[in-house]
């Protein structure tokens, strides 16, 4: 059965060796759906490191199915399709004969909402599993009996699990240490303590007599960091006060 591997690329550099590199299986019906999110920029480079080994495996090869279906109607009636539970527990019982997994983590709408805190705990696992629901829906007794962590990426509805689980990984793999070539760079993102991230600028300093802040060509570190923070807690008052009621609370 065929599994699609991202930690490694024509152009790896083989001396690379590193014993805490990071599994991710992530199970879909649409493994192409995946190919390019994970071929390119920060992940693509977090696996010619040797820092993450993501594999997609498609559950249509764990189905007994002539045809490959892995769904069916729902019992009791009503519109949609079910993800079926024998072809998910078939690949997942597969994996775990290999390892133990951290978490099987179901991308869901009702799941706990994606945020940096939870990126942050993900990001230290050692082996996870995630799942890609489509149609109407996996049946119930895959997330009682399987899953171990249900994660949303917004209240909203899309097509599949297959773009939340690329923005789950993308949001992970980035806080690997050694993925990033700034290591303190992760650590000044937005969320990381709550607050959005102050305004950014760079070359050239005047264009069009748009200008950038004096503070910021000061050369003065310490008032650099409290305009900073500042400006990142006006930000936040503004754009997204739920943060700050957050800690408050």
């Amino acid at each position: 059965m065929n599994s699609y591997r991202y930690s490694t690329w024509p152009d790896i550099n083989k001396n690379v060796i590193n014993f805490a590199v990071m599994r991710i299986d992530i199970l879909t019906i649409f493994p192409p759906m995946l190919e390019g999110p994970f071929s390119h920029s920060i992940i693509r480079r977090a696996g010619e490191k040797g820092l993450v080994d993501i594999r997609l495996h498609d559950i249509r090869d764990y189905t007994k199915d002539k045809h490959r279906r892995v769904d069916d109607y729902p019992f009791g009636g009503g519109a949609g399709m079910v993800m079926m539970v024998e072809p998910v527990d078939r690949l997942i019982s597969s994996l775990r004969k290999e390892r133990d997994y951290d978490e099987v983590i179901y991308m869901s709408p009702d799941g706990q909402l994606l945020d940096q805190p939870l990126a942050n705990r993900i990001s230290a696992m050692h082996n996870i599993i995630i799942l890609c629901g489509h149609y109407k829906g996996v049946d119930e007794r895959i997330r009682e009996h399987l899953v171990t962590m249900e994660v949303s990426v917004g209240d909203y509805v899309l097509s599949g699990g297959e773009l939340p689980a690329a923005i789950l990984t993308d949001a992970v793999v980035r806080l690997i240490p050694g993925v990033l070539g700034d290591e303190t760079s992760a650590l000044s993102d937005s969320f990381q303590d709550r607050l959005i991230s102050p305004p950014v600028y760079t070359r050239p300093s005047d264009y069009k007599g748009w200008k950038v802040p004096d503070i910021l060509l000061s050369g003065h570190d310490r008032k650099i960091d409290e305009w900073r923070h500042e400006q990142a807690l006006k930000r936040t008052r503004e754009r997204r006060p739920g943060l700050l009621r957050e800690q408050t609370g």
